[in-house]
């Protein structure tokens, strides 16, 4: 069978799995059921997958699966990103959730229970047309760098809230309630940073507690976000009272967080952060490097074609 007919699949285990091979026999037991041509291949580190990416597109497969998380999605499309645009064009992007964090997933209502149904839904190859977002920023050598992001950018609080929600997912069990308890103990800290940012025709200066930028949810922060309609949505979150913090995971949880009185909320082409402290900036729930001065966030309008339900 020539390979544009087979699927690439790429098998992230997530950190912490203690029986991948498990998971795996029953991708592949579901895949045989269904009568799916693959070939599959398994990321050894977080660095990866970028690398086995770019062998299986250099080897004519034209349906990627990533059986990983956000983060490995997250390199997916920015190794995508770096090969010509007629190229890309004729290679479908999908995902069977296997992370710590599957919320670009959830976002289309793909499950990481039922298998079964997932591997259906991909083998119906409806194809999406979606939006990426990206950063425009400088690196600690001065580097001039562009990195991607499916879901959200994030700076301040929120950032070390979703670090600390993978690493309680990440130990499993009672964790995710010390992790909901260490959450508390984060947001009355009260914890703000020192930030610019100029938005639409708006500047925002002074003490902020986060801002999401959210090309789809953004971990419940930028609620309305699609990754198909050509803007960002962003969540500028100033601090809120002790007394306004219960109404504000409340509405967070409940998908209502722009109706809190201490949200901004934004819908945009392009942010312009010319100063945000020493606020930890996260990419699709992971952590990045502290950019060098000011740094841009924008979005590119269908550049990558994804297998949705």
């Amino acid at each position: 069978m020539d390979k544009q007919d087979k699927w690439g699949i790429i098998f992230c285990p997530r950190s912490g799995q203690r029986r991948p091979g498990k998971l795996w026999r029953k991708i592949e037991k579901c895949l045989q059921n269904e009568g799916i041509s693959y070939d599959h291949v398994q990321s050894e580190t977080s660095g990866s997958v970028d690398r086995l990416v770019k062998m299986m597109i250099n080897n004519g497969y034209r349906t990627l699966i990533i059986a990983g998380g956000d983060s490995a999605l997250n390199d997916a499309v920015n190794s995508l990103m770096q090969v010509e645009s007629d190229v890309r064009n004729e290679i479908a992007l999908g995902v069977i959730p296997n992370g710590l964090n599957n919320d670009f997933a959830h976002f289309w209502e793909i499950s990481d229970k039922d298998i079964e149904k997932t591997i259906q839904t991909l083998k119906q190859r409806r194809i999406k047309r979606l939006d990426l977002g990206y950063i425009l920023y400088n690196n600690a050598e001065g580097q001039r760098c562009r990195r991607y992001f499916n879901n959200s950018l994030t700076i301040g609080l929120v950032t070390s809230v979703i670090n600390l929600r993978r690493h309680a997912k990440l130990m499993g069990g009672l964790k995710m309630v010390s992790y909901f308890f260490s959450s508390l103990r984060i947001i009355a800290q009260r914890l703000e940073y020192k930030m610019h940012l100029h938005i639409n025709t708006d500047e925002i200066s002074g003490k902020v507690m986060t801002v999401c930028i959210g090309n789809a949810t953004g971990y419940g922060f930028t609620p309305n976000a699609v990754p198909y309609n050509g803007f960002l949505d962003v969540s500028v979150v100033h601090h809120p009272k002790m007394t306004q913090l219960a109404e504000g995971l409340y509405l967070l949880f409940s998908g209502k967080i722009l109706n809190h009185r201490d949200v901004m909320p934004f819908r945009t082409q392009k942010v312009t952060v010319k100063t945000c402290g020493k606020a930890p900036i996260g990419i699709d729930g992971r952590l990045m490097k502290q950019p060098k001065g000011e740094f841009t966030v924008g979005i590119e309008k269908e550049v990558i074609n994804f297998i949705i339900p």
